[in-house]
């Protein structure tokens, strides 16, 4: 879908946008339903991934491809990087690392590739899982 694209910002639509910008897990689109059913009691599942595409596809969410797990959607479209637990799966910003807005071109000189875009994933382990190995391991 192109960014020009116009489209309606439908109550379902407005609705998946409010609830994802208000938390900073990175929810699937499983999580985010279950989130959005509060509100909208009667949305399908189905609508929800739909919208989140299209949302996604406008450049107004961000969709995250983690680690081959399920796509994971973020509200911040500003530029940053990720950091995945290894362990749970779960996913963090990382914003006070500064993002190089040549790498795209740098990485294109380099390459026979057309770069469109790039996304930087750290895997390391949450501190809840930190905490978890202590006590096993204690």
């Amino acid at each position: 879908m192109k960014a020009e694209t116009k489209i309606r910002m439908t109550k379902q639509r407005q609705v998946i946008l409010e609830e994802l910008c208000k938390v900073k897990t990175h929810p699937t689109a499983d999580e985010m339903y279950q989130m959005i059913r509060k509100r909208l009691p009667k949305i399908s599942l189905g609508t929800v991934y739909r919208n989140l595409d299209i949302l996604s596809g406008l450049g107004m969410v961000l969709k995250l491809d983690v680690g081959g797990t399920q796509k994971r959607f973020d509200g911040n479209v500003n530029p940053h990087h990720h950091v995945r637990c290894s362990e749970c799966g779960c996913v963090a910003d990382i914003m006070d690392l500064p993002v190089d807005p040549d790498l795209d071109s740098k990485a294109q000189k380099v390459t026979d590739f057309r770069i469109k875009r790039h996304s930087l994933e750290f895997i390391g382990m949450c501190p809840s899982c930190q905490e978890a190995e202590k006590r096993r391991v204690a």
